[in-house]
């Protein structure tokens, strides 16, 4: 820990005062109790022709200060737009901007924790919010929810958690084998229509359709449609109540014919994620969360506009290192 203190105003004074009684930079040092290089330093670099003034050299102090300190990488107006345009305009998660630009530029730009972080501090906000509104901080994939801490305990029903993530083959881990795939809505207003997307690990191949609302049956509806004529091996959903496997797994599995293993039950093709592992899933196609759909009700919206990708937009994405998926 560095203990060394700068020279105040008032130091600078009496250094001019003592150097006009022909003190010595020894005396000088001696009665301000610092270090003669320190006196020697500051007279070598703040003189003009002989001469000190401590107003001018307090105002090259500050203006060397401010250069040396560390700069928040957002002070940076040009590279602050960019952001700010990747964030509100095309939807970019704060991960994805801060990998593509690294991609793009061969150097970490700003982090993803520095973007995170102005968000919250209301960088990004427009000016003279009214009271409760929480600026861009909605336009986040959680939409600015609280998070809830590694010891909450779900009070409002669980869903029955038939396999763990940890235990999927090797193939679906690894990404080498096709079949295997991970399921996730998309919802519009609450309590109206959804997507159901589903991706395949290896290829990134989408599948899903529309349900007409976020509810098992007919989330179930949906898969048992989009998976028919496609390898299954696995489906990965998210932990959401919607892809309850008590009731739908088993007519999903007859319906599309899913291979099981005469080692598990019906439900062994269902993992799910551990509550706090829910990034694990990287392989969802990254635009299905476009904040667009979910500003939307999507019960009037043809199948044939979402088919078309009217609603969606590349995305870079992680696991294929940033490169627009």
């Amino acid at each position: 820990m560095c203990h060394y203190n700068h020279l105040t105003l008032v130091e600078r004074e009496k250094i001019m005062y003592f150097r006009a009684q022909n003190y010595t930079i020894s005396e000088i040092a001696a009665l301000l109790q610092r270090n003669k290089s320190t006196i020697s330093r500051e007279l070598k670099r703040n003189s003009v022709n002989g001469f000190y003034q401590p107003v001018s050299a307090q105002s090259k102090y500050d203006q060397r200060r401010e250069v040396c300190r560390p700069h928040k990488r957002l002070d940076d107006p040009e590279l602050c737009q960019l952001v700010k345009d990747k964030f509100l305009e095309q939807q970019w998660s704060p991960e994805e901007i801060a990998g593509r630009l690294a991609l793009e530029h061969r150097t970490n730009l700003v982090s993803y924790t520095t973007i995170y972080r102005e968000i919250y501090a209301g960088r990004f906000d427009a000016p003279n919010l009214s009271h409760g509104n929480r600026g861009v901080v909605r336009k986040l994939r959680h939409r600015g929810k609280t998070r809830r801490g590694k010891n909450h305990v779900e009070k409002r029903g669980k869903i029955r958690i038939s396999n763990d993530i940890s235990e999927r083959p090797a193939g679906a881990q690894n990404r080498s084998r096709r079949g295997h795939w991970e399921g996730d809505t998309v919802a519009g207003k609450t309590g109206r229509a959804c997507l159901v997307t589903l991706v395949d690990r290896k290829t990134r191949f989408l599948v899903g359709g529309k349900a007409d609302a976020k509810r098992a049956a007919e989330v179930n509806k949906v898969m048992i449609e989009s998976l028919q004529g496609h390898p299954i091996k696995s489906i990965t959903p998210d932990r959401g109540k919607e892809f309850c496997t008590d009731r739908y797994a088993a007519k999903i599995c007859a319906s599309t014919k899913m291979s099981c293993n005469s080692l598990f039950n019906c439900y062994s093709p269902f993992y799910f994620c551990s509550i706090n592992a829910l990034t694990r899933r990287p392989a969802r196609k990254p635009w299905t969360y476009r904040s667009l759909i979910a500003c939307l009700s999507l019960v009037n919206v043809p199948m044939p506009s979402i088919d078309s990708g009217a609603m969606m937009s590349p995305l870079p994405s992680s696991c294929i290192f940033f490169t627009l998926s």
